[in-house]
This record gives C-alpha cells, structure tokens and sequence, in this order.
C-alpha cells in the first residue's frame, strides 16, 4: 500500500451484480481521497471473479468487509439494497447506494429508517445531475429563457440488461423499475417539485419476458405542468445499455431540446454486427464517486442524498400503483 492509501478512505464494494459496478471501480482508481479496498458480494464467485478483475481484497463476509472500509458503495441487486444499507449504517459507514435506490415500499421503509436513526451519510447513485449539458439547461430555465414550463417529454431508453435485471424478486419490476428513476430525480430538479399524480402504461413488446419491458409514464405537477417519460428497453440489441436520456422542455415562450448522453461515439467491428461506444465527454460516474468522497471528507450533505434516491423511487412505485387501481376499477 503506497502513501496516498494510508491517506485516503477506504471503499468496500458491497455487491458486483449491476452493469455499473466496474464503472465504480474504475472512478474509484482516480479518485482523489479514496481507493478501492475490497470487494464482497452475495455470490463469493462473482465477489472474486470481480476483485480479481480489478485486482483488489475479495472479503468472505459482509462484517469482514464492513470491518475493512471507511466507506461502502453498493451495487448489488435491488432488492437486495435494504438490508446492505441497513447493515453500513448500523456500522457507521457512510454510503453510495445504486438506483432505484428502493424498489418496493417495504424497502423504502427499512431504508429511510436506517438513515434518520443512524445520521449516516447517504447518497444515491444518480450520475446525470453531474451532467453539464443538464446543468446548462438549469441555469437557462433558471434564467427565465423560455418562460414558464408548459410541459416535458423525456426518455430513457435503452436495451434490456438480463440476468437479475428480468427477475422480479431482485429487480423489484422490469424496464419502469430500471429507467424511470434518473429523470424522475432530474424533472424535480428542473420543477422543484414531485409529481402530484402518476400513471404509467407498460407491456412486453420486445423480449416478452416476466417482466415490463415498454414503460410509459404520464405526471402531473403543480401548476398544470405535465412531463411524459418513455423509460423502455426498448433499443436494438447493440444499442449501450443505458444513456438515452433526452428532454424536450416546452415553454411559454421557447423551447430547450437536450441530450445527456451524446458526447460519444458509435464504434462498428468490420465483419460484425458488435458496436461499442467511446466517450469523450464528462466521466459522469468519476465526478458522482468523488462528490461522494468530498461530501464525507468536508462533512456535509452530497449533491444527490438519499433522500432524493427515495423520491424518485416513489414516482416508479407510484407508477405501478396507478396500474393496480385501473385493474381495480
């Protein structure tokens, strides 16, 4: 261990099962005040695999790993989530939870109760508040360019990711689950508000599996303005995985159109069908991991807080209920 390890806080990677654990990992090797220090996970084959991979401590245990850090990130299954943060906050560990940070309402509970008994740090793994081109749209709405907002249309599509993701008993849902979260947290942003009415509309159109893979949904806000979100996988099979995420925010007086993710490009294999994408835009994962080891290190809330993980899951939730009184009715 060189000098600036001894120095900086140590991170323990609790669960490897999300597409975004090896981008945490990769933050992490930047990152200025932290390092990764080891990994555990629910499944010791993936746990290992994953820390060999990234050449780090692979832990046996969850108390081995909470005994071994300063700080968690957790990039387990869903429905997993709970009883992680439960255990990082009953050790005093400050946390970085993926999205949706809950996915059922008796998470929700188990999560807001370990944060407000432990006072431990929170945050949730929202990258695109980090984005300058939605920070730009901020400060032009802020700054009254288009008047008042009417009305949004956004998306976030992508390709269905598999495995756990289609599992209801981890995932907690399917593509609504998965993709509505990041602009639901972004619209608040924009409106400063959460919406005061939720309905969605989902089917299996392309994979036809247990769960959702079409999700629209439609919210009202204060003030008669209403957004619609397309959150589907709905992208061919050699689209990324995520990073779709568009607004068209209409005005009273003008109109924004804007794309987070388009600072890339599409890269074809000759004689295959395979794609790959290269960036050259904003590592959005590198400034969220380090705003999270700022946030612990300076002693104040994070940009994105728990809080906000958990309201954004309330629109999802509230977007399967709506679903649930219409069978009703």
């Amino acid at each position: 261990m060189n000098h600036n390890e001894r120095m900086s806080l140590r991170v323990a990677l609790l669960g490897v099962a999300h597409v975004h654990a090896g981008s945490y990992a990769h933050a992490l090797r930047s990152a200025q005040g932290a390092h990764l220090a080891g990994v555990w996970d629910e499944v010791p084959a993936r746990g290992s695999d994953f820390a060999a991979q990234w050449e780090t401590t692979t832990w046996s245990t969850l108390d081995a790993a909470l005994d071994g850090c300063d700080v968690v990130i957790i990039a387990a299954e869903n429905l997993r989530h709970g009883v992680l943060i439960e255990a990082a906050c009953a050790a005093g560990k400050p946390v970085l939870c993926e999205k949706p940070l809950a996915a059922s309402r008796s998470e929700a509970d188990r999560i807001r109760a370990a944060f407000e008994t432990s006072g431990v740090l929170g945050m949730t793994a929202f990258p695109c508040p980090f984005s300058p081109t939605f920070q730009r749209v901020q400060a032009r709405l802020k700054s009254g360019e288009i008047g008042k907002i009417v009305g949004i249309s956004a998306t976030n599509r992508g390709t269905c990711p598999g495995g756990w993701f289609v599992d209801p008993e981890l995932a907690g849902g399917g593509a609504m689950m998965d993709h509505t979260v990041h602009v639901a947290d972004l619209l608040c942003r924009l409106l400063g508000s959460a919406p005061i009415q939720v309905r969605a509309s989902l089917n299996n159109r392309m994979y036809e599996g247990e769960v959702e893979d079409c999700a629209l949904l439609m919210m009202d806000y204060p003030d008669g303005v209403f957004a619609s979100l397309d959150a589907s996988w709905s992208r061919r099979p050699t689209f990324r995985t995520w990073g779709d995420v568009t607004f068209n925010l209409v005005g009273d007086v003008g109109v924004i159109e804007a794309t987070l993710f388009d600072q890339l490009l599409n890269l074809s294999t000759s004689g295959t069908r395979t794609q790959s994408v290269a960036g050259y835009g904003s590592n959005l994962d590198a400034l969220m991991v380090q705003e999270f080891v700022n946030a612990i290190r300076e002693q104040r809330p994070p940009m994105v807080t728990w809080q906000d993980g958990l309201a954004a899951s309330e629109v999802a939730l509230r977007g399967y209920e709506s679903l649930m009184s219409v069978g009703s009715a």
